[in-house]
């Protein structure tokens, strides 16, 4: 009797000392990735999360979705995070000045444009860009710091002063992030809205028009991704980012919009 107790105790301590020595990231249990992303990747990186969780077992990624400048705020307070997937150079430029990600890890993963977007029925007979400026036009933007305004802003402010102020007059709303614009949008709470071309989603399709913002005053958006220096899951965190880069990561992120990332930084404001 006292062997048998002696083998049970025994047999215990072994099971709790795997269970509780075991290091992290060692394949025993789940894994999981924190991913911050800018609000205008929530579909495409819905379908990227899904498909690197089907290609690593027991691997589970959660995404946080915001404004690239509301995610970048969180980081500098401490929130703990993997990856950072900004919509604009300026934000991810924030993070690396902080030391949450050391410069050079950054890489441009893809790029996005411009589009004004009204209510199917568009009550207020908007054709073209111009029209955003006449009298009367309800327009929502995202709030400044939302990387979809900076480009909106840098649009505006290469058009004529006059063009500036009728085109500012009319803006009734701001807000957080550019999913919320389109949503609104969508809902007809609005008469126009401008957001990337990726955020006219099958979602919404049918509730909004798009209409072209000409070439000549359009800009390009690059997107970047970098790890964070303190990545709970660093191995994790390089994995997901060169699955964004493979030949799949970026067929999924151009099903839903994206096209690939310009061939330079450099006057990205500035239109092709």
């Amino acid at each position: 009797m006292r062997t048998r107790f002696l083998l049970i105790l025994l047999n215990t301590f072994w099971l709790v000392g795997c269970v509780f020595g075991q290091p992290a990231g060692s394949g025993v249990g789940s894994q999981e990735i924190t991913v911050f992303a800018a609000s205008s990747l929530s579909d495409a990186f819905d379908e990227l999360a899904q498909a690197f969780q089907s290609q690593n077992d027991a691997v589970k990624v959660t995404l946080n979705f915001a404004g690239s400048s509301h995610l970048a705020a969180q980081l500098k307070e401490g929130i703990a995070a993997d990856v950072f997937a900004s919509a604009n150079p300026a934000q991810m430029g924030i993070v690396i000045e902080t030391g949450l990600v050391e410069a050079g890890t950054e890489v441009l993963f893809v790029s996005n444009r411009l589009t004004v977007i009204v209510p199917v029925d568009n009550p207020a007979g908007i054709r073209s860009w111009e029209d955003l400026a006449k009298p009367g036009v309800r327009l929502i933007l995202a709030a400044k710091g939302v990387p979809v305004r900076d480009y909106v802003d840098a649009i505006v402010i290469a058009m004529a002063v006059d063009f500036q102020d009728r085109f500012y007059a009319n803006l009734v709303s701001e807000e957080d992030n550019v999913r919320q614009v389109s949503a609104k949008v969508a809902l007809g709470e609005a008469d126009a809205g401008i957001v990337y071309s990726s955020d006219v989603t099958p979602a919404i399709a049918d509730l909004v028009q798009q209409i072209a913002i000409p070439d000549a005053h359009n800009v390009t958006a690059p997107y970047q991704i970098a790890p964070l220096v303190d990545a709970p899951s660093p191995e994790l965190a390089r994995r997901f980012i060169h699955f964004i880069l493979s030949e799949e990561g970026q067929s999924i992120l151009s099903r839903w919009g994206f096209t690939p990332p310009p061939a330079k930084l450099e006057n990205y404001f500035e239109p092709d």
